[in-house]
């Protein structure tokens, strides 16, 4: 199944957490490699919408906040070079939009 087109990606959740240096699960440095940085936050932003696009949404699990959904595949880097994440969201019970939660680096299976 695919998302949509309504889903809702806070830019506080991109420029507030995924593109800001942190101590403990850091994701900026891996999101610089494919060319996101904190100069360039829609262009990450459009970068996971196409992702949403591209790949089917997966459900996960339900709780009392809603459906949870996977979203996997290559995000597009804006230096021609992509990177393999897993992107999480939520449909929310309270009114059925679809909200991006996070994004992490997908991880080989070895």
């Amino acid at each position: 199944m695919k998302l949509g087109e309504n889903i809702i990606i806070p830019t506080a959740k991109i420029t507030q957490y995924l593109l800001l240096y942190r101590e403990q699960d850091d994701k900026s440095k891996f999101l610089a490699q494919a060319g996101f940085t904190l100069t360039n936050p829609e262009q990450l932003k459009s970068a996971i919408i196409q992702l949403t696009k591209d790949y089917d949404a997966i459900e996960d699990k339900v709780n009392e906040y809603g459906i949870f959904y996977q979203v996997s595949g290559e995000l597009k880097g804006i230096n021609n070079y992509n990177l393999s994440v897993i992107t999480i969201w939520l449909k929310r019970k309270i009114d059925d939009q679809i909200q991006f939660i996070t994004l992490k680096p997908k991880k080989e299976k070895k």
